[in-house]
Order: C-alpha cells, then structure tokens, then sequence
C-alpha cells in the first residue's frame, strides 16, 4: 500500500515540474518583447526582418488612424486613413554603409558609414530601390507612402510626436529621441543613437528629412482613405517628413510636412525604406 502511495506522489511531482517549466518557458517567449507592450495597430515587437545588406524591417500592422493636423494648412484637412496592407518599415534611416553596397558610392556631405545617406534626390532613390530589389531577387522595397510613414512615426498615438505634446513639459524630452537645431552641432549622426519610438524605429524626428513616395501640392485634400500614395502627374516636387538635425521642434511633429524637388538632393535630406508584407 505504501508503495503505491510512493509511485502516485512521485508522479504527481514529476507532473507539477513539468507544468512549471513549460510555464515558464512559454512566458519567456511570448512575443520577445520583455513584457513591453505596443499601441494597437502598431505590430509586434518580435516581428522583424534583416536584409542582406543589414537593412532592419519591423513588422507594421494595417489599421486606422487620424492623418494631419489643424496647426497646419499644409496638413489639413485632418482625415481618416485605413490603411489596408500590413508592412515592413525600416528602423532607421537608410545608411551610407548600405547605400554604397548597392549603389557603389556615397555622395554624402557628411561622410560616415553609420550616418544615414543625404544629398541624393527622390529619382536617385528610386534606382536605389530598383537596385535592391534586384539583389534581393524581390520587388517588394519601396518607399513610404505618406500616409504609412506618419502611420508608423505616430506608432499608435494622436499627440504631437509619439513621446506626447510637449518637448519636456507633458513628457519626455525631444532631444533624447532627435537630433534637431539645438542639440544637433549642424550635421548628421549615427543612426539609431537616440530612443526610439514606441513602435521600434529610430530618428523617425530629426537627423535627416525623409522622402516619401507622394507627390506635394493640392494632394494632401486628395488624400485616399487607404492611405496609397498620391501622385501628381507632371509634378517634381516631392513630400519629406519627420524633419532634419537644422530643424526646429515644430518641423519633427507627427503631422509637419515639407516639400522637395525630386530632381535634387541636399544635406538635410534621406530616406527609409517599406518592404510589402
């Protein structure tokens, strides 16, 4: 009798180990994020991808949000997007280092392998792009539309920037998250030296403005509620977003918008790239 009380208790304890270590092992993995917890609409913070060249992706949902702002004619009128497709964005600008791995050189002003890659214009990205995707045997890299770029800097928040209203006086301070006018010393940095946004990416405000796929001019009133890109026929000017290291806070918001030429490239001026879910 003794014995099998033995056996059943000896059972019962190799039972309760078993329960407690898968418990714990499916805890630990449980979207590899450390327990963080991510906006909704915003994907999920173990769904990444890295390119051949070192590119980092992270994963974006599709989902619905509120595009523009009243401050700004340039950015009105304030609309609903849904966007339709999930996608990949990159987390930080695209670099010199892997400009030069597709393109062969680097015709940055300020030269650094880990700073993103200026002074190449919106056509001169576009055979980037075409570059890229034939290395990667894919076609699936492009630019942003607008509507994904503030989708994705916005990182499920309706504030100003994605760390709250104000610079320092409702949240945290700007400058630990972008490289603008007063902490910048007039140039470019490293990608990724600054926090990033609460979906992952970084210098999504500051360091360099980022070209996006839409056209600029009387698009913005044409927005689509899927959030696709709006093209002007004819046009050469292009949107930027995000703002640069010459900026001021203003210029890095959520919303701000400004305006390039398509044919030129300057020193204030990058990019980062989407890849089609």
């Amino acid at each position: 009798m003794w014995s099998d009380t033995k056996k059943i208790i000896s059972i019962l304890v190799v039972l309760f180990v078993a329960i407690s270590v898968t418990g714990c092992t499916s805890d630990g993995n449980d979207g590899d994020n450390g327990g963080a917890s991510l906006p909704s609409g915003t994907g999920d913070a173990g769904d990444e991808f890295t390119n051949s060249i070192g590119m980092e992706f992270q994963y974006v949902e599709a989902g619905t949000f509120t595009m523009g702002s009243p401050k700004y004619a340039a950015s009105q009128p304030v609309h609903q997007v849904r966007l339709q497709r999930s996608f990949y964005i990159s987390k930080h600008e695209v670099t010199q280092e892997q400009w030069t791995a597709v393109m062969g050189s680097n015709p940055s002003a300020s030269q650094g392998d880990k700073k993103p890659v200026e002074s190449v214009s919106w056509n001169e990205i576009q055979e980037f792009i075409a570059k890229l995707n034939k290395k990667e045997g894919t076609t699936k890299y492009r630019l942003p539309t607008e509507a994904e770029w503030e989708y994705a800097a916005r990182a499920g928040t309706t504030t100003l920037y994605s760390i709250g209203e104000m610079d320092g006086k409702e949240g945290p301070f700007l400058r630990d998250y972008a490289w603008y006018q007063p902490n910048s010393g007039g140039t470019t940095h490293n990608v990724g030296e600054k926090l990033p946004n609460p979906l992952g990416l970084y210098d999504t405000y500051g360091n360099v403005a980022e070209l996006v796929q839409d056209s600029w001019g009387d698009t913005y009133s044409a927005a689509k509620e899927d959030g696709s890109a709006v093209v002007k026929s004819g046009s050469t000017l292009v949107v930027a977003r995000g703002g640069s290291y010459s900026s001021k806070d203003n210029a890095l918001e959520s919303a701000y918008r400004t305006k390039k030429d398509a044919r030129d490239g300057d020193a204030n001026t990058g990019f980062r790239l989407v890849m089609d879910a």
